[in-house]
């Protein structure tokens, strides 16, 4: 009877192992061929660039129209992209304002929206391109005209009559061929006529004395000295293109716009007394001179040519 029982109880213990057994391997298959993990969520979008000094979506201060941004990532098509690199087209960098655009092109900053159609002059990007002449304009002549030739052929030179003025062809800088034959450099009487070619009738426009001149490359006008609160005047007959402080290096400024080549710039006042759109006669008070943006009380005078600074020094009468 013990032999019997024990052979009995045998069975049950080899079936426990068994189903052990095949346990165990089903564990090892599922752990070994289980499927990779691919996370497919796309990537986090960068934040959209903001306008120099916006906040919380805000659009810049209107005293700065169109500070340019960097384009934001996936962003539509730049504006005038198309446009890049043809005459009479400009294309924004970095640090650019519709101001400091239309100073350096000779242009109202107005003007630049209308001819662009732009619908907030408050953002502008950098990389789009702009046109900085009017639409009526032969960008591509202007450009390859650049300054225009003298008109001393046929201007009368100190109220002689042409045929007397011919009969001067002696005189330096005085006959229109010797000024077309002569070397680049041209003598200062006939680059003053070059650059006074449109009948501008200059004045000065501060009364102090002037502590810093005109040099190419660095010093873009003349700095005349004085007091705090002293007048500044419009220094030939225009329109008032931009009045305010929203152009780095200038503090209080005013510009003006003479004609189709001319426009002028009055930086560092104390007070403006114009406002933009406002004509204005030569010799009118258009600001109160100081230091704004400046190390000391002055006026930064600048005359600007098709945008280009000249030397206000060979325009402005004799004191």
């Amino acid at each position: 009877m013990p032999a019997q029982s024990l052979s009995l109880r045998r069975p049950p213990l080899r079936g426990v192992a068994a189903v052990l057994l095949v346990a165990v391997l089903a564990g090892c298959a599922s752990t070994q061929n289980k499927a990779p993990v691919e996370d497919r969520k796309p990537p986090a979008a960068k934040p959209a660039a903001r306008a120099p000094g916006a906040a919380n979506g805000t659009a810049a201060a209107p005293a700065d129209p169109g500070a340019a941004t960097a384009p934001a990532d996936g962003a539509k098509p730049l504006r005038g992209i198309e446009n890049a690199g043809k005459p009479g087209y400009y294309t924004v960098k970095p640090g650019d304002t519709l101001i400091r655009i239309g100073l350096e092109n000779g242009q109202n900053w107005r003007d630049i929206v209308r001819w662009n159609n732009i619908d907030n002059p408050n953002l502008i990007e950098v990389g789009e391109v702009m046109r900085v002449v009017p639409p009526q304009v032969d960008a591509a002549a202007v450009t390859a005209r650049g300054v225009p030739a003298p008109k001393l052929e046929s201007r009368p030179l100190d109220g002689k009559p042409v045929a007397a003025a011919a009969s001067a062809a002696s005189a330096p800088g005085a006959p229109a061929s010797a000024a077309a034959s002569a070397p680049a450099t041209p003598a200062p009487a006939a680059a003053a006529a070059r650059e006074g070619d449109d009948d501008v009738a200059w004045a000065w426009p501060a009364g102090g004395a002037v502590l810093a001149g005109f040099e190419e490359g660095r010093q873009k006008g003349l700095a005349i000295g004085g007091k705090a609160g002293d007048p500044v005047l419009a220094a030939a007959d225009g329109r008032v293109v931009y009045a305010g402080a929203g152009l780095r290096g200038y503090g209080n400024l005013v510009i003006v716009k003479h004609n189709g080549t001319y426009l002028t710039a009055y930086a560092h006042n104390q007070t403006l007394l114009v406002k933009e759109d406002q004509a204005v006669r030569r010799g009118q008070k258009i600001a109160e001179m100081g230091s704004s943006d400046a190390d000391r009380v002055k006026l930064h005078f600048e005359i600007r040519r098709q945008g280009k600074p000249v030397d206000p020094a060979k325009l402005l009468p004799a004191r």
